[in-house]
């Protein structure tokens, strides 16, 4: 047994308490960590506003502190980045991780303070190599090299000793000794910010290597793979890196994608292991093989709370604590964290698959997601419809984005979708019909209003190129992991901006 894998099996007995903890006594763990977070910010800026000193429960904290976005803290994150101390958080706060979210211009600056690197961020990558390995004990994922493909990394200078950058290149800037040595990175290439200069390095120096275990957004990984094929004339990435077990996901849902992994990896040994991971914090991660749904982490100095959407713009939204979710409903995650986030609105949909212990799954966003005709049509129902109907017609689906056509005197109203496909379906109608059906038995909303088109049309589907989301991207100067693109949204804005795009070539 390697050194590597001793570290690890070390690690799991040391965790594997901790762990145990999450189904016995998971209340317990958050009110430990909420006292925790309010007891750390009772002296800042904010906990003097907000007179933490006399908070004693939940319910108090609640009372204290209503429902944030960024725009309500921004005020408080302007003072941080311009060097003021004790704003929101205790530490020192020296980094902040840029993120734009979705493809709009507005960037987020998100405070990343030592307890969230150390006790959350690092945590959790040690934990999910943990549980990795704990599902395949004979695993040799450490006997080569690990490509970790983050965002174009740029950090710099906010103020004097201030510095941001995207979280990949905050966690890389600051990843310990430890962490180095069981990725087997290599920073110089990992680190450069000009996104397509990094493909190129990043194929040219991995084609040679014994590469184990890939890490990133489903999306850019298949830019890499490409780039990979391009250089070595192969279409098959066994051939390529024999070894290649594990890819760690996250960011999006991998559903659409497995069908076009499979046929890249075509390998009953390749493992695909979901976290949720975000800027402003890492909150679930994988822990069983036969199910990709997540362990809610609740040691991670995240308290967490969840809000039914029909309180979502309510005046006085009420949120509901782990003892009283329940499985199979939507909920937008709230959070407050130990970089300073207080009741923050992520924009995040989650759904609970288990309560004993805590597993989710993320379903969607509270901004992305159709309901123009009372469909309630959400991420997570378009992903696994897609990926259904992509495996029956045996294609490959690169991206995609759907918006409303708005009723009108002349038409009825509908879906219209934009998916780029490595190779178009042999019958673009079917598949179409497929599609629909695939939909509405996922969606019982959908398919009422799709009975007999009386509210809702069959979908427009437009098969693009493979490359135009991509090309789309490198336009608006958004190339890299960190950027999305909205899968769902109720105003046509990103849809006709893609066929524009489309149309001027």
């Amino acid at each position: 047994m390697s050194f590597k894998h001793t570290l690890v099996n070390w690690f799991i007995q040391k965790r594997s308490s901790n762990l145990k903890a999450y189904r016995e006594r998971p209340l317990d763990l958050q009110n430990q960590t909420l006292s925790y977070l309010i007891r750390k910010a009772q002296n800042t800026v904010w906990g003097k506003v907000h007179q933490y000193l006399n908070v004693k429960t939940t319910l108090d904290y609640k009372s204290v502190v209503s429902l944030q976005s960024y725009d309500d803290l921004k005020p408080y994150i302007q003072r941080m980045i311009e060097g003021e101390g004790n704003v929101l958080w205790d530490s020192p706060v020296r980094w902040f991780a840029k993120s734009s979210g979705t493809t709009n211009d507005k960037s987020k600056f998100i405070p990343v303070s030592r307890e969230a690197l150390q006790h959350c961020h690092y945590q959790a990558g040690f934990d999910t190599m943990a549980v990795y390995c704990q599902n395949y004990p004979k695993s040799r994922v450490f006997s080569g090299k690990g490509i970790i493909l983050g965002g174009s990394h740029q950090v710099s200078t906010l103020h004097q000793g201030i510095r941001y950058g995207d979280l990949s290149a905050v966690l890389l800037q600051n990843l310990p000794k430890l962490g180095r040595y069981l990725s087997s990175i290599d920073l110089s290439i990992a680190l450069m910010d000009e996104w397509e200069s990094k493909i190129q390095r990043l194929s040219e120096y991995y084609i040679s290597k014994d590469v184990t275990s890939i890490s990133g957004v489903p999306t850019w990984t298949m830019v890499l793979i490409k780039k990979v094929f391009e250089l070595t004339q192969a279409d098959n990435l066994r051939d390529i890196w024999p070894n290649l077990e594990l890819f760690i996901h996250g960011g999006v849902s991998f559903e659409p994608y497995r069908y076009p992994f499979q046929k890249l990896i075509p390998s009953p040994n390749m493992h695909y292991w979901q976290t949720y991971n975000a800027s402003e914090g890492f909150f679930g991660l994988q822990d069983r093989a036969e199910s990709d749904d997540m362990l809610l982490m609740l040691d991670y100095g995240i308290f967490y709370e969840f809000l039914p959407l029909d309180q979502l713009h309510q005046p006085h939204p009420k949120t509901l604590q782990l003892d009283e979710v329940q499985k199979g409903v939507n909920y937008a995650l709230v959070i407050s964290t130990n970089a300073g986030l207080w009741r923050y609105l992520i924009g995040d949909t989650i759904q609970f698959t288990h309560l004993n212990p805590f597993r989710i799954k993320i379903s969607g966003r509270t901004k992305h997601f159709l309901n123009v005709f009372g469909e309630e049509v959400m991420v997570d129902n378009t992903d696994r419809a897609l990926s259904k109907t992509c495996a029956k017609h045996e294609v490959k689906m690169v991206e995609y984005t759907v918006a409303p056509i708005f009723l009108t005197d002349e038409q009825r109203g509908g879906h219209e979708w934009v998916i780029a496909f490595e190779k178009e379906p042999i019958n673009l109608a079917q598949f179409t019909e497929d599609l629909d059906q695939n939909l509405q038995a996922l969606n019982s909303d959908y398919e009422a209003k799709r009975y007999k088109s009386i509210a809702l049309q069959k979908p427009k589907i437009h098969a693009v190129a493979p490359h135009t989301f991509y090309q789309w991207f490198k336009e608006k100067g958004k190339l890299g992991g960190q950027h999305k693109v909205p899968r769902l949204y109720n105003s046509r804005k990103y849809l006709e901006e893609i066929l524009e795009f489309v149309d001027s070539f």
